[in-house]
């Protein structure tokens, strides 16, 4: 089994209205890819933090071993809900995959 987080810090040009838009449908478009990659047992994309956290989102997730992370990292789908919903508007990216 293999855990990939991931903590996204979104761009400040983003309005706090614009930042829980895009928090939503990253939600939504990620989480959707369970059952659609395989190897991927669970996802869960967190948005609701703490006034105290620095991060605006946060993905965990679960897949069967290091190969269906890779498999995961370029799956056309993972890859498309990626460039659409995440990648436009993030400003920092964190990883811990263990």
């Amino acid at each position: 089994m293999v855990r990939h987080i991931i903590l996204w810090q979104l761009k400040d040009e983003l309005t706090a209205e614009e930042k829980r838009t895009v928090c939503e449908n990253m939600k939504r478009e990620l989480e959707g890819l369970v059952g659609t990659v395989e190897g991927l047992q669970s996802l869960t994309v967190h948005i609701d933090g703490l006034a105290t956290s620095n991060a605006d989102a946060m993905l965990e997730s679960t897949l069967t071993d290091a190969a269906a992370l890779a498999a995961y990292a370029v799956h056309p789908a993972h890859v498309a809900a990626a460039n659409a919903f995440v990648r436009p508007f993030v400003k920092t990216r964190l990883c811990l995959d263990f």
